[in-house]
């Protein structure tokens, strides 16, 4: 198991990663000292995992369980507010304690109603998906709204990240692909050198035993607390973990939260982004050989046919990033290396139209 620490201006934090990593969070818990704990998992988790870790915390604190149904529709304000509710009926106070023991979408919600239950109490979160890797460090919470995703949220850190390797074991195939996007992320605005062990080790989703999980967990991880470390709250560099992310998260709102996976729906927007640099900054990038990688994977590698520009345009417009009607974009201007461009709304559909014809006639 290793530890990493993250720092950011109010709060230092470990970040436990390692089979076996829940053992350490009746010390973590021993030094928070909590009056009461709530556990909020998903139904699929729960069922997995629901009852070990009630039996983990209950003999020590007086402990409640609330199960959300799993799936991105959770992540929203009649499921924060049934939490919430929740909450106030078992009379939690300041001093009490809530776990977030799930993938993204029950670490994005349960974070949310941590910062604003009583103003804020403390939360821990033990992500057991891929994906989480990413969305647990950093303190990003939120709840989801029909108009965009995450667009109701806070900044709000963790008092620990307990990843605990064991429960990866029972995730299928799409939950593995969806996580491996954002490791792939953080590869190519960050490390060029996990880029090449990620493309030379891992062909497609059979490659990832334990011992290349755990090093892109922990990869990817270090990554993330870096960035957020020198900027907490997006003000600059942070900005950069979007990449990929403005179309991305177009497209899934688009199709109808929980119909694509969000890690899908990265990679796509990945793709535009990788080859909207080479077009905007004349650099040279691996675009082919990325998509060719992407397809091995399983990832898609257009925008779906049924979605139209002019709708994705105006999700993207809503994007946390635009401001004034420009869009900004995270670009690449070599592996590992970042900047970003603006654009306006007839510029970026006119190129997202453009790539939409490069790829429908290489796919003829």
């Amino acid at each position: 198991m290793q530890s990493i620490k993250v720092k950011t201006t109010d709060l230092e934090y470990p970040v436990l990663v390692g089979a076996n990593a829940t053992t350490e969070l009746t010390t973590i818990l021993n030094d928070l000292s909590p009056s009461k704990i709530l556990i909020v998992t998903d139904s699929n988790v729960d069922k997995l995992y629901g009852e070990s870790l009630v039996n983990m915390v209950s003999p020590h604190y007086t402990t409640y369980k609330y199960v959300i149904q799993s799936g991105e529709e959770a992540k929203s304000f009649d499921v924060f507010y049934e939490v919430q509710t929740f909450a106030l009926k078992k009379q939690l106070d300041r001093k009490s304690v809530i776990l977030a023991f799930g993938g993204g979408v029950v670490g994005d919600l349960t974070g949310f109603v941590a910062a604003t239950f009583m103003r804020g109490i403390p939360y821990i979160q033990i992500p057991t998906t891929l994906l989480a890797h990413d969305s647990a460090v950093g303190g990003k919470v939120a709840i989801n709204h029909p108009e965009g995703k995450n667009m109701i949220g806070a900044f709000y850190q963790p008092n620990a990240v307990v990843y605990d390797s064991q429960y990866l074991s029972s995730l299928p195939e799409g939950e593995l692909r969806s996580g491996f996007a954002e490791v792939i992320k953080h590869a190519l605005i960050r490390s060029e050198s996990l880029f090449e062990f990620l493309r030379n080790e891992l062909h497609d989703l059979q490659d990832m035993n334990s011992e290349r999980l755990e090093k892109m967990i922990l990869e990817g991880i270090k990554i993330k607390a870096d960035v957020v470390s020198k900027d907490e709250k997006e003000l600059g560099l942070r900005e950069i973990l979007n990449y990929g992310h403005t179309l991305g998260h177009a497209i899934e709102a688009e199709a109808g939260y929980g119909k694509l996976s969000h890690g899908d729906c990265v990679a796509t927007g990945m793709l535009f982004a990788t080859w909207l640099s080479m077009k905007s900054l004349q650099v040279s990038l691996p675009y082919e050989e990325l998509k060719a990688w992407f397809k091995q994977i399983g990832f898609p590698t257009t925008i779906p046919d049924s979605q139209e520009t002019e709708k994705l345009i105006n999700r993207m417009i809503k994007d946390k990033k635009t401001k004034a009607n420009q869009i900004k974009m995270i670009l690449l201007q070599s592996i590992g290396e970042t900047t970003s461009l603006t654009f306006t709304k007839e510029e970026l559909h006119s190129l997202v139209n453009e790539w939409r014809s490069i790829e429908l006639e290489e796919d003829a």
